[in-house]
């Protein structure tokens, strides 16, 4: 039997868990997750690695990481409607797959949470360099903190603030598209011709083992539009918009960083250049440097757009996870603190203040570690989207993905090979981490199931009207039934 426990927020004998307010709609959750995305940091940052061992083929290899991103954003999107909840992914496995799987998740998550945005942060002085050096740790340090003010705000005044940087970070990846384009010194054959820049300047072939390897990097370019689903409880009719919010960021993330990748293929004056993946002393070469250094201010400012962004989605993880009950008593009660902005704030200073500190340690480790982790949550997720159509789940009004269970069965496969593709120190590292992480369960969470790990949803997520869902859900006969906020036990 699949250890679970069903619980909703209004339980008889219980509290009303502690809720999110419910304060943007498709637009405004759409920024905030195309602001998590950073498309031009990506872009500036992620990029210019596939170039170094891609170089013509860059553009082919994210484009079919593109095409996988759609399976994992159809998994996000069916679940994400069917349990509409803070805790993003082990809600959504817990209520799947079993306590068990979905504390796995939490902690994996919970390693991205710490490491990945002062990694990114520590990045901002790179691009600032040409109006002033500064201390990679320091300015990392500063940006945390930073982000940390900004996620204690309302979230709609995030969704301005990240609005405007977001807009500036895609006027850069557009003029770099417009200088790329109007430089060609190649046709538009030369996106598959397969070609980099060898060691002794010989052009090389890239062979598909090669392309395939690259499918590592590429598939996590625009994976950051998982963040809707952290924000589906303060996202106006969740079960509407978490979809359109999921699949409406993937489509415009591809686009503002596909289309400049094939421009910097297509505008690189030779294949070493191309191979060696400056693309600011590209822009710089193409235009001048006032315009090189307009692009590195904006993309330092997409940085900063991302901490503010990852610093909300991961409080929120913190914040469900401590209204789940997950800790000690006293600890959960610190952690489900809402402040006067309806923002979880204990939990937002405990995500952004230890992100500050860490800037100033070698994360090198710790980073290929989240790569691990990333790929081990999202095949969980995917195993918990072949399981979301048993029981109870099957007729619950959601949106639901085309070709199931063809997709998700597709996307464990695929990333079951990238988990094969990382190297030995990193697995043990995350191996280790989520043995522990299982001791902690078998020790402390599973004696006590009924009073801990209580994977909820907040009221006003329960399914009252088959008539709030996608159009492209059929209506159910008889009145809906609410919706499982929790495992079942299965055989």
């Amino acid at each position: 039997m699949t250890d679970t426990h069903q619980k909703t927020v209004a339980d008889a004998g219980t509290a009303p868990a502690p809720g999110l307010k419910r304060s943007i709609g498709v637009v405004g959750g759409t920024l905030l997750t195309l602001s998590c995305v950073t498309p031009a940091s990506t872009l500036f940052v992620v990029v210019p690695d596939l170039f170094g061992s891609l170089g013509t083929a860059t553009a082919l290899t994210i484009a079919i990481g593109s095409l996988l991103c759609i399976a994992v954003a159809f998994c996000y999107s069916e679940l994400g409607t069917l349990i509409p909840s803070a805790g993003g992914e082990y809600a959504m496995v817990s209520t799947m797959a079993g306590r068990l799987a979905g504390w796995l998740v939490f902690v994996l998550s919970l390693l991205v949470v710490m490491i990945v945005p002062p990694v990114i942060a520590m990045g901002t002085a790179d691009y600032l360099a040409p109006i002033v050096h500064l201390d990679p740790s320091m300015t990392g340090a500063g940006v945390m903190l930073l982000a940390t003010l900004a996620g204690l705000l309302d979230l709609r005044a995030n969704a301005w603030i990240t609005g405007v940087f977001l807009v500036l970070e895609v006027i850069a990846a557009g003029v770099v598209a417009v200088l790329g384009f109007s430089h060609s010194h190649r046709g538009m054959d030369s996106l598959v011709s397969m070609r980099v820049a060898g060691e002794n300047g010989h052009a090389d072939t890239v062979t598909a083992m090669l392309v395939i390897s690259g499918l590592a990097i590429a598939l996590f370019i625009t994976q950051g539009f998982s963040t809707a689903v952290y924000l589906s409880e303060e996202l106006e009719n969740p079960r509407r918009n978490v979809a359109r919010t999921v699949l409406a960021t993937l489509a415009i993330s591809t686009v503002v960083i596909l289309v400049p990748v094939a421009a910097i293929t297509l505008g690189a004056s030779d294949l070493s250049e191309l191979t060696g993946g400056d693309i600011g002393s590209m822009v710089t070469a193409w235009s001048n440097s006032a315009v090189g250094t307009f692009v590195s201010l904006c993309v330092a400012l997409a940085i900063i757009n991302a901490g503010i962004v990852m610093v909300i989605q991961n409080s929120r993880v913190l914040f469900a996870s401590a209204r789940d009950k997950a800790w000690p008593g006293p600890v959960n009660t610190v952690f489900s603190r809402l402040g006067r902005f309806g923002s979880p704030w204990v939990a937002t200073l405990a995500v952004g203040v230890p992100g500050a500190v860490l800037c100033f340690v070698n994360l090198d480790t710790l980073y290929g570690v989240t790569g691990v982790s990333v790929t081990g949550m999202y095949l969980l997720v995917a195993v918990a989207a072949l399981l979301a159509r048993r029981g109870s789940h099957q007729h619950t009004p959601a949106w639901r993905m085309p070709l199931w269970p063809a997709v998700p069965v597709l996307l464990i496969a695929v990333l079951a090979y990238i988990l094969t593709q990382q190297e030995a120190s990193y697995l043990l590292w995350t191996g280790g981490i989520t043995a522990a992480a299982t001791l902690y369960w078998a020790l402390y969470l599973r004696p006590r199931r009924d009073t801990r790990w209580l994977v909820t949803l907040p009221e006003d997520a329960r399914i009252t009207d088959p008539a709030d869902t996608l159009a492209t859900i059929p209506a159910q006969a008889g009145p809906a039934e609410p919706a499982p906020v929790a495992g079942e036990a299965r055989a």
